[in-house]
Order: structure tokens, then sequence, then C-alpha cells
């Protein structure tokens, strides 16, 4: 019988990566895709993990995905919508361009890459979404784009639970990923957050490719439809 198949979006960085690679250490078979060009993917990734090139915004691009996961795997056993962009702008600020980029990456490409995973997604698979901690204090157009996941999420789960198919997300915290430097913030400015985080410390992609790992994993069989947050305990006592 083949090892289990996983699709993780948003695959070559961050959470993606650190999960593509646990997934794999885990015996998964695993595919990512980004943005970043197939060649440079491959060059940072463990050999066996195989990386295709698909922008989440684009129905093509998603389809293209479908087709590389027919061609090596033939079926699905995880799907992990990773892939998001983040426009940390207060309401005054915000402009056309980032609204259109949160909704058509965070909300329209998961939610297309879910319907067209479907016929490939074997009966009792796992989906999980990334959502975010932050969404009830965030900018509010990622707010908007971010938080109508969770409710796509539970409505998916119902919908998807005749074929025993799980849909969960995670909602990391304050995680150290790459993307705070593409926004400008310093890692000195990322690592000052452990002071407003009860377990003292920021989050690495690793604790969230464990909790992705385990939503996947048969130990959380009987769970769909339940948002896990991977936060150190932040927002406690909001």
């Amino acid at each position: 019988m083949p090892a289990p198949a996983a699709l993780i979006t948003g695959g070559t960085s961050g959470i993606g990566r650190a999960t593509a690679e646990l997934l794999f250490e885990r015996g998964y078979r695993v595919m990512v895709t980004g943005r970043a060009s197939v060649a440079e993917a491959h060059n940072d990734l463990p050999a066996g993990i195989h990386a295709v090139r698909a922008d989440a915004r684009s129905l093509t691009g998603i389809d293209h995905a479908m087709d590389q996961v027919r061609e090596r795997f033939g079926t699905l056993d995880v799907l992990f919508l990773n892939a998001g962009v983040s426009r940390p702008k207060p309401l005054a600020d915000t402009e056309e361009a980032d609204f259109d980029a949160l909704f058509d990456i965070n909300v329209k490409g998961n939610f297309f890459t879910l319907q067209k995973a479907l016929p490939l997604l074997n009966d009792g698979a796992s989906v999980i979404f990334t959502i975010g901690a932050g969404t009830g204090t965030a900018a509010p157009a990622m707010v908007a784009a971010k938080g109508s996941l969770l409710p796509l999420m539970r409505s998916a789960a119902l919908e998807l639970a005749p074929r025993r198919i799980r849909v969960n997300a995670v909602s990391p915290g304050a995680i150290d990923t790459p993307v705070y430097s593409g926004l400008g913030i310093a890692r000195e400015t990322v690592q000052s957050w452990s002071a407003g985080i009860p377990l003292g410390r920021v989050g690495l992609p690793a604790d969230v490719a464990e909790a992705v790992a385990f939503l996947a994993s048969d130990a959380a069989g009987y769970i769909t439809g339940d948002n896990l947050i991977v936060s150190g305990g932040m927002g406690i006592g909001a």
C-alpha cells in the first residue's frame, strides 16, 4: 500500500515548509506549491519533496497543481491550505489592491483549491486551513479575509463528513517566519513580542507543523470542524 500523500499550498517557506519536512520525515509523499521558481524550491527543500510553481490566485495555477498531484500521487490523504498573504494596514490606509490580494489568495485561492481537490481526496482524508490567532485584533481587511475562513472550514466539515473527510484549522499566533522580514519587521522586533506571550517565547514554524501533523493523523480521527490555536497562550486574557 502506498504511503499517504499530502499537498501543502504555500509550502516553500515558513510554516508550510516546516510541515512539508515533518510529514516527509514521517513517511508521507509530499508536494508543495508556491510562487518561487521550481528550481529554487527544489534547492531549498529536502530531496523527495516535489515542488510545483502555482499562484493561489489563479484557477489555472490551481488546475496545474492538481494535474501534478494526479500524475504523481493519484489521490490525496492530506490537503494543507496554507497559502496566504498579510497586509497589516489600518482601515484608512488599506488600498483596493491590498483588499483584493487578501481575498484573492486567502479566500478565493483556498476555496477553489479545496473545490478542485475534492475528486482527489480519499474518503477519510484530512483538510487543514491556516487561519490565525489574531483574527479578532488584526488589521480590518485581514480580519475580514482570514476571519471568513473559519465559517468556510466549518461548512466544509459538515458537507464532507459523509465521506469521513475531516476539515479543521490551525491558527498560529506570533510565529518567527520570513513573512515578517517581507513586511519590513526586524527579527529583533519579532523576538520582543515574547514579553506578551504567556509561554515566554515567539513560536517556531515547527510548533505549527506539529499541530498540522496531529490533525492530519489518525490520532485526530474524531476531530472535525475545529480550530486549533497555536499561540503560546497569546490572547488568553483577551
